[in-house]
């Protein structure tokens, strides 16, 4: 475990070069890897043969790599393909901002920030190249996580779905698939906007999908029967948090629903991945995981009833609030 950013820094490589999609159709030694790549072919023999001693890529009798099932993980566009992820957590934003993390530890603020000198969503809207990463990886786990989130929630008699800080469109592209009788509205910052219009077009849906950028600090698009709200809330301390719901309630129309997709972490001792992601909320932007009474305390002081939490079997849960009326 101590050395386990050995391993994922190797996974880095591979996930930034492209190593899997190179190796899916034939294997290819380091060399042709090399020229392929811009590579130094003898040091990326080395990473190479580190990948295939931990499952990532697998080294034929000849010398040759060729994929295994993690590899095909980090394939461009498979199911579940998590390439994007990998670059993106591993690479030049969050991976120099872990290596500050006891700067938050020790004073609360942000070893993003203090790193970077700006907050993370005003860098990667400076930062295209990185920013288009960012949006992707987002994009495939939402495509992960789709199926899940769709089997709970349902929008049957629904006129319009408000995505607040939905990115790229991915879900809302989803659900309006789903519910061909509905529209949808996205709501994000105008660079993330600028990615999802040709997501939106690619899927056929521009006629029935707005894309609005905007401030979900100042107000979301109002209107909509049902305002969903995916990985949203935990990237924020909570104070904002609130300030979000508040928009949210205030612009739902009389007998909206709330559906916030968050992972309510346990008690105490009993394992959980986002008691980690809670730490990587601590380093990059200030929010944080919350347990079930916590989520409750946001909608309560934001002017809803939690009526129901509804669990997953990918460790996410979605929690439904409907606004007090009294």
């Amino acid at each position: 475990m101590i050395a386990g950013y050995w391993t994922a820094r190797c996974v880095y490589i591979a996930a930034k070069l492209g190593l899997a999609d190179l190796v899916k159709d034939s294997p290819q030694s380091a060399a042709e890897l090399a020229a392929q790549t811009g590579m130094h072919a003898p040091s990326l023999y080395r990473v190479l043969r580190a990948l295939a001693s931990t499952g990532w890529l697998h080294e034929h009798d000849d010398g040759r790599f060729g994929p295994t099932q993690l590899s095909a993980g980090l394939q461009t566009g498979a199911p579940g393909s998590l390439r994007f992820l990998a670059t993106t957590e591993l690479g030049e934003e969050h991976y120099p901002a872990w290596g500050n993390v006891l700067f938050s530890v020790r004073t609360g603020g942000l070893a993003f920030d203090e790193v970077f000198g700006m907050p993370n969503w005003r860098y990667w809207a400076g930062h295209d190249e990185h920013a288009q990463i960012f949006n992707k990886a987002m994009s495939d786990m939402t495509a992960i996580i789709e199926p899940a989130v769709l089997g709970i929630c349902d929008f049957s008699g629904v006129d319009t779905i408000v995505d607040v800080g939905g990115g790229r469109g991915t879900l809302i592209s989803s659900i309006l698939r789903a519910y061909p009788e509905a529209r949808g509205i996205v709501l994000d910052l105008p660079h993330v906007i600028e990615q999802g219009k040709q997501l939106i077009a690619e899927q056929g849906l521009q006629d029935r999908c707005q894309l609005i950028p905007g401030d979900f600090f100042k107000e979301v698009p109002g209107g909509g029967d049902a305002y969903v709200l995916k990985w949203v809330i935990h990237d924020w301390d909570d104070e904002r948090s609130v300030s979000i719901l508040e928009n949210c309630r205030r612009a739902m129309r009389p007998g909206g629903r709330l559906f916030v997709v968050e992972a309510p972490i346990p008690p105490r001792n009993e394992p959980s991945f986002h008691k980690l992601v809670d730490i990587n909320m601590l380093v990059m932007t200030g929010g944080r995981e919350r347990t079930e009474d916590e989520y409750r305390a946001l909608f309560d002081a934001a002017g809803f009833d939690l009526a129901r939490v509804t669990a997953t079997p990918m460790e996410l849960a979605v929690l439904e609030g409907v606004p007090r009326t009294a």
